[in-house]
């Protein structure tokens, strides 16, 4: 069972439709006991890190998330979830987030002319070998939408990145949490693909 956490910051119909489209078991988590019966979990999101982290805080989401993570079970954040992984967050103001992955989330540095938020389709390049990229072409573009990037302190949790004006990390690992700052439930084939492969995954590299 794949839990898709709702805590009041994610567009979590997407990723429940494309995963039910896979033919996967899955249930929109709303209260962190839930996350007892799942064997994957989502977090997605939207929005400014600080206000989901109060939310992730309150509704006691994040020990549920950390307990998840220690159990070794796939964990996948996207976009806002991607950057919750972090230790700690600029948006709108500083704060600590989930600590699961070292590092921090800061503005997207690009040039003055350059537009942001960074809104479509782009490729990255893939650092390291992965289970969830299994059978995915390495010259697909992928859908973005965000401001801001994770900075991992150490390179080795540097999963793939992107080039935006600059390159910037686009995906992140450490054992078996994965996140990607761009929506696979909105890349189309290769985007199901990457779902799929994390549906299946056991959380080893």
């Amino acid at each position: 069972m794949i839990g898709i956490i709702d805590y009041g910051m994610g567009n979590i119909r997407s990723v429940y439709n494309s995963l039910a489209f896979l033919g996967f078991d899955c249930v929109i988590v709303r209260e962190p006991l839930q996350l007892n019966n799942c064997s994957h979990a989502i977090l997605p999101g939207v929005g400014a890190y600080a206000m989901a982290m109060d939310n992730l805080n309150r509704s006691g989401f994040s020990t549920a998330l950390k307990e998840f993570s220690e159990a070794k079970k796939p964990l996948l954040g996207i976009c806002l979830g991607m950057q919750l992984l972090s230790s700690t967050g600029t948006e709108p103001w500083p704060c600590k987030g989930l600590d699961l992955i070292k590092g921090e989330v800061l503005p997207l540095n690009v040039n003055k002319y350059v537009s942001l938020p960074h809104v479509g389709w782009n490729s990255f390049q893939l650092l390291q070998e992965h289970p969830i990229f299994e059978g995915v072409s390495r010259n697909i573009d992928v859908y973005f939408v965000h401001s801001y990037c994770f900075k991992p302190i150490d390179k080795q949790n540097i999963l793939c990145i992107t080039e935006y004006d600059i390159n910037f990390i686009s995906g992140v690992v450490n054992g078996s949490i994965v996140g990607l700052q761009f929506h696979p439930e909105k890349s189309q084939k290769s985007g199901l693909r990457i779902l799929s492969n994390f549906g299946n995954w056991n959380g080893l590299c």
